[in-house]
């Protein structure tokens, strides 16, 4: 194989595009299998978050000043718990501050719990263009068991509401749930599939550390998980059934139609730049020729009275370049495209070593080109193994 050809490392961030993630910390309820930073309040004073949301909107643009914003997402929680003259402001701000690119996108992540008609209509003027619902599952029975508030007839009405608001409209399911059988998921999944818009997010269960579930299992009390074979089953049929339905599998867990990839997931897996805002929101940005990991205060009250104080709310620590390199090489392979030799080559000072390529290429887990590297299908399962054989150090 050639060695591929360096390319300047400060271009890098380019090639994957400019998205901000707005971070909304607050849900309803707090979900079982959830270990991400949300938190139930009784009362949130949203003039209070609108004032600090533009704050920090003010700052993070004077960093990136002249960038061009490919997308911007506002992830929870629960966004759709926000009031829709909040987003309308936070995206007002977010227009007067970047350029935004012609086609950008603006995803709002919702639950069926917090939908309504005229809510979404609101979101939807505010410049909204597409929408994730979390709809989990089509039988309250399994939507129960994972502490959701909604029904399967409230996920339905509000993917029709979506449907009917939205261009562009994704809903997650999540599979590999208790005494859930192969056919009980195949089932499903072709409901799931009669219904979709463009794009589905179909994950597997995974039991977290810290999280209830997590607990349970450790006390032994979570019975009926799917073992080894079935849980491999599971993942082949969904990659089996959406290729079948012309959903294809962009990412480990992601399936669009040709077209309909989400653009703001897509910046993180090319290793583009993107600013994060909001409690917990971690950002990666090249400033001044550095490549910098930023990551803000976790705890909402604390991160909004550091705002209001004018105190920095995040920390920023620079990425050597080849902790970039393994980086890009653990995103870029979760995607079909793959990744770019030269850009890795660029970052980590050296090329990737072409007989252990040669070799991941013999046992069938990747495929290559002149100039590029892509997981198979069944590489992109076995990707801790890639990564550990690729970057042995």
């Amino acid at each position: 194989m050639t060695e591929p050809a360096l390319v300047p490392p400060a271009e890098d961030w380019r090639a994957g595009g400019f998205g901000l993630y707005l971070h909304w910390p607050f849900c309803a309820a707090k979900c079982p299998y959830c270990d991400f930073n949300s938190h139930v309040a009784r009362h949130i004073d949203q003039r209070r978050w609108q004032a600090a949301f533009l704050s920090e909107i003010d700052r993070v643009g004077r960093l990136t000043q002249g960038r061009v914003l490919s997308s911007v997402f506002f992830g929870g929680g629960t966004p759709s718990l926000m009031d829709p003259e909040l987003v309308d402001a936070i995206l007002t701000r977010v227009r007067a501050t970047w350029p935004m690119a012609n086609d950008a996108e603006i995803t709002l992540e919702a639950n069926p719990t917090s939908v309504e008609a005229g809510r979404f209509r609101g979101y939807a003027d505010a410049g909204v263009n597409r929408v994730s619902l979390g709809v989990q599952a089509l039988n309250d029975a399994d939507l129960a068991r994972l502490g959701r508030l909604h029904t399967a007839a409230d996920a339905r009405r509000a993917f029709d509401i979506a449907r009917d608001t939205f261009g562009r409209v994704s809903f997650d399911l999540i599979y590999g749930r208790q005494d859930q059988s192969l056919e009980a998921w195949r089932a499903e999944l072709r409901e799931a599939l009669a219904m979709a818009v463009d794009h589905l997010s179909l994950y597997q269960l995974t039991i977290e550390p810290g999280t209830a579930f997590g607990d349970r299992h450790a006390r032994g009390g979570l019975k009926g998980l799917p073992d080894e074979d079935l849980a491999a089953g599971m993942y082949e049929e969904t990659q089996d059934l959406c290729k079948a339905a012309g959903f294809s599998a962009y990412e480990v867990s992601n399936h669009a139609r040709s077209g309909a990839e989400g653009r703001h997931n897509l910046v993180y897996w090319r290793y583009g730049d993107f600013a994060g805002i909001g409690p917990g929101a971690h950002g990666r940005l090249t400033l001044n020729g550095s490549r910098q990991a930023t990551e803000a205060v976790m705890e909402p009250a604390r991160w909004l009275a550091a705002v209001e104080d004018g105190k920095g709310v995040e920390t920023a620590t620079a990425i050597p370049p080849q902790d970039q390199a393994g980086e890009y090489l653990m995103m870029g392979l979760r995607v079909s495209e793959g990744i770019d030799l030269r850009r890795y080559a660029s970052l980590a000072g050296a090329p990737l070593d072409p007989a252990v390529l040669h070799r991941l290429a013999e046992d069938g887990l990747v495929t290559m080109t002149e100039d590029r590297l892509r997981a198979t299908p069944t590489g992109r399962l076995l990707l801790n193994r890639l990564v550990a054989e690729l970057l042995p150090d």
